[in-house]
């Protein structure tokens, strides 16, 4: 069954190590990464975004994930991320999902609060757990676009006020990660990351992730990131591989003759990112 990412972050909060949180679209995706954290005896969260949710519908989306969360003896939470809906997390929690994202990022502090607590008022009643930004990302997320200019880092003094009145379980941070590809080499705020840990005790998420250094990726985690969220890394491979076969089979009309080769070239970027977060061998 499907569980909730309370327990899962915190005992990678005590453990040091984070859990991948894998953004995924479809059947063919959800399956390659759940199967991946298997070989490798990860805990696992299957992230989707809105567009992902309304492309395959809740409903759908929802019980593909849990049938995966029985088929294999690991912890596999599924996580609704950057949804800045409230009915719709209502929504979702209602069909089956334990764990969700209320992006309010974009709104005043004081409107932040407010909205995530709304949501975190309903979900705890439901013993689902519920994740908040405070600072806000550049780049391109679904069909949210910021530009770099607009992007925010978390204030130290902010997120810990944030986190006592909200009452979240978890807190993504903006430190220097953008979402999509990067144009150059990010570089991530440790010192602004160590502040952070100092004064909040939930365990914290590093959205972004695809394109960061692994070596950048460890040391966050080693200062307190337990989920580390991956998606653009993940989308490249399989639609490369899936356009490779198509150019060159133009007659191939057999999606298992194209989705398999293009399952295999995901799931290797998705052991790379495990063994990354140093979660496997936890589940």
């Amino acid at each position: 069954m499907l569980v909730s990412t309370r327990q899962l972050l915190l005992d990678a909060q005590k453990g040091k190590y984070a859990v991948p949180a894998f953004n995924v679209h479809n059947m063919e995706t959800i399956q390659t990464g759940v199967e991946a954290a298997a070989e490798l005896r990860s805990p696992i969260i299957v992230a989707a975004t809105p567009g992902t949710m309304k492309y395959a519908g809740p409903e759908f989306f929802i019980k593909m994930v849990e049938i995966c969360s029985e088929k294999y003896d690991i912890p596999v939470a599924m996580h609704l991320d950057h949804h800045e809906s409230y009915d719709e997390i209502i929504n979702a929690i209602q069909i089956g999902t334990k764990s969700a994202m209320i992006d309010a990022s974009h709104l005043d502090f004081e409107e932040n609060i407010a909205m995530v607590k709304k949501v975190v008022d309903y979900a705890h009643r439901y013993d689902v757990t519920v994740e908040g930004e405070l600072g806000i990302l550049g780049g391109q997320e679904d069909d949210l676009v910021r530009d770099e200019k607009d992007s925010k880092y978390t204030n130290p003094a902010q997120a810990k006020e944030y986190v006592e009145r909200t009452g979240i379980d978890s807190l993504a941070v903006a430190i220097g990660t953008a979402h999509g590809v990067y144009k150059e080499e990010p570089k991530l705020d440790f010192d602004r990351l160590a502040e952070i840990r100092a004064v909040v005790d939930v365990p914290l998420v590093l959205h972004g992730a695809s394109g960061v250094p692994a070596e950048q990726v460890k040391k966050a985690i080693e200062l307190g990131i337990t989920k580390v969220n991956i998606a653009t890394e993940l989308k490249m491979p399989f639609a490369e591989t899936l356009r490779e076969v198509l150019v060159n089979k133009p007659n191939e009309s057999d999606p298992r003759k194209y989705f398999g080769p293009a399952k295999e070239a995901m799931k290797k970027v998705a052991i790379e990112k495990i063994l990354m977060c140093g979660s496997n061998g936890r589940a």
